[in-house]
């Protein structure tokens, strides 16, 4: 069985050294990059299955670097700094970043909020018994074709780049068409229920999926309420 890959970018070696004994510990596979150049590297090579990313970085700042690998890789993104002020908590959350830990940390928690991510996105992937058959793996919607099992989208032919969170947005509310989402309900759904950010998250995702898909007729919103994806007509 094929372990579970974290690549943990951090200039800290001795925190870095702890993460990766305390990971593989628990049946993880870690890669060490003490740089955000490092890091970019070891996403092309190691190919991992999440990142651990320290704010703090000696040749960029990790929050660029977090938003450069949402852009470009679908893969999620847990933050570890010593900033505590919940703006930049927020700020790192709404560049890409899935979940955000502060320094110091016990290794069991970020343990634990690995697994959390993992459980989510492994729940994301998997269709709910009211989807259709046809529509568990490729589901086609006028001009969008959304490949589920590759996290992938499609629009008129030409792939989108979806961070992981607006493509498990977008999944989401594709799954139950039609149905109304009070934006609470999408943080706790996409986000998780300890989310450290507000409602204003769920308005940014829904606002770049529209321009991103030319979705605005597609995703629609109700006012006082929330958002929904419009029900094709049979």
């Amino acid at each position: 069985m094929n372990k579970t890959k974290i690549l943990i970018i951090e200039d800290d070696e001795p925190i870095a050294d702890l993460l990766s004994y305390g990971l593989n510990a628990e049946g993880f596979q870690t890669c060490i990059a003490t740089s955000g150049a490092a890091g970019l590297r070891h996403l092309d090579q190691f190919k991992p299955n999440l990142l651990l990313l320290d704010w703090m970085l000696p040749d960029c700042s990790g929050l660029d670097l977090c938003k450069m690998v949402t852009e470009k890789y679908n893969i999620p993104i847990l933050m570890i700094t010593a900033k505590s002020d919940i703006t930049d908590k927020v700020l790192g959350l709404e560049f890409g970043a899935d979940d955000y830990i502060t320094k110091p940390f016990d290794v069991r928690e970020i343990v634990a909020r690995i697994r959390t991510i993992l459980r989510r996105l492994d729940h994301l992937a998997k269709p709910s018994e009211q989807v259709a058959e046809d529509d568990k793996k490729v589901i086609q919607v006028n001009h969008l074709t959304i490949i589920r099992d590759e996290r992938l989208v499609k629009k008129e032919g030409k792939t989108v780049e979806l961070t992981p969170k607006e493509f498990d947005l977008l999944i989401t509310l594709i799954d139950s068409r039609g149905k109304i989402y009070r934006r609470s309900e999408l943080l706790d759904l996409v986000w998780g229920y300890d989310f450290a950010g507000d409602t204003r998250t769920v308005d940014t995702h829904i606002q770049r999926l529209r321009k991103k898909l030319n979705a605005g007729d597609l995703i629609k919103t109700v006012f006082g309420v929330g958002y929904k994806f419009e029900k094709q007509e049979e």
